[in-house]
């Protein structure tokens, strides 16, 4: 499981350090993609298969899962890191997320999300979630 904030920088060249907590679980190599409100998802080898998986089951006769699948898999890149624990994140996923000088990487759950720190803080309002917690408990979700 993945939990946690970090704060970092991207270098001139688009690299990025990956916090050691996170590097342990997801290994060397892993898998960035476009993940949803503007921010990109981070996957190990492992929860990606079993995504893979979840999708080659899907019908290809649903215009919104194709449209999906075609947004979630086209923006995924394979990642490696280096010897100083950075990773090279590739221009069209920086642009996606708005990414350019200061990031924050967050463990939530299965996967890391990485956010531009200005994004990351417009995201930031939590003054509704007593509300949302009740939403989270109509599924069945309880803290």
């Amino acid at each position: 499981m993945f939990m946690g904030e970090y704060n970092h920088s991207i270098d001139a060249k688009g690299r990025m350090i990956v916090p050691s907590k996170f590097r342990e679980q997801l290994g060397n190599e892993f898998v960035v993609t476009k993940g949803l409100d503007g921010c990109l998802f981070v996957y190990s080898q492992e929860e990606w298969s079993r995504i893979e998986e979840s999708f080659r089951e899907k019908p290809l006769t649903s215009k919104d899962a194709r449209k999906f699948m075609r947004f979630f898999f086209a923006g995924a890149a394979n990642c490696e890191v280096d010897k100083q624990g950075r990773i090279l994140l590739p221009a069209n996923l920086r642009e996606y997320a708005a990414i350019e000088k200061d990031i924050v990487s967050v463990g939530v759950l299965s996967r890391v999300e990485i956010w531009s720190k200005e994004r990351w803080n417009e995201s930031g309002d939590y003054e509704d979630m007593d509300e949302i917690a009740e939403h989270m408990a109509e599924l069945g979700i309880g803290i």
